[in-house]
């Protein structure tokens, strides 16, 4: 059985009263992360269950290793800024890309 992109979630579960987060996901990049981060730190990282004939993993992380960052948008003035900066300093990107 094959799963369509919408079903391959990522889920993080806690509660108030846990010490850890238990983090499901089927996405390639976390996944890899993930492993890479339990090998370097068995203590606070570790995998609890894999189905690979689905392709999903979960791990069990330390609440004071997880983190969720929200970014707020760059301005115009800070992509035109930040899009100057690149071009000086030999940064280049592909013209038809993020110019809307």
């Amino acid at each position: 059985m094959r799963l369509t992109k919408y079903e391959k979630e990522t889920i993080i579960l806690t509660s108030e009263g846990d010490a850890t987060y238990n983090v499901y996901t089927f996405n390639a990049g976390l996944k890899r992360r993930l492993a890479d981060f339990a090998k370097k730190y068995p203590a606070v990282c570790r995998l609890e269950s894999e189905d690979k004939k689905i392709g999903c993993q979960s791990y069990v992380v330390d609440k004071a290793r997880l983190s969720i960052r929200l970014t707020a948008p760059y301005s115009k003035a800070r992509r035109i800024a930040a899009s100057n900066y690149a071009k000086k300093n030999g940064f280049h990107t592909d013209d038809s890309v993020g110019n809307n």
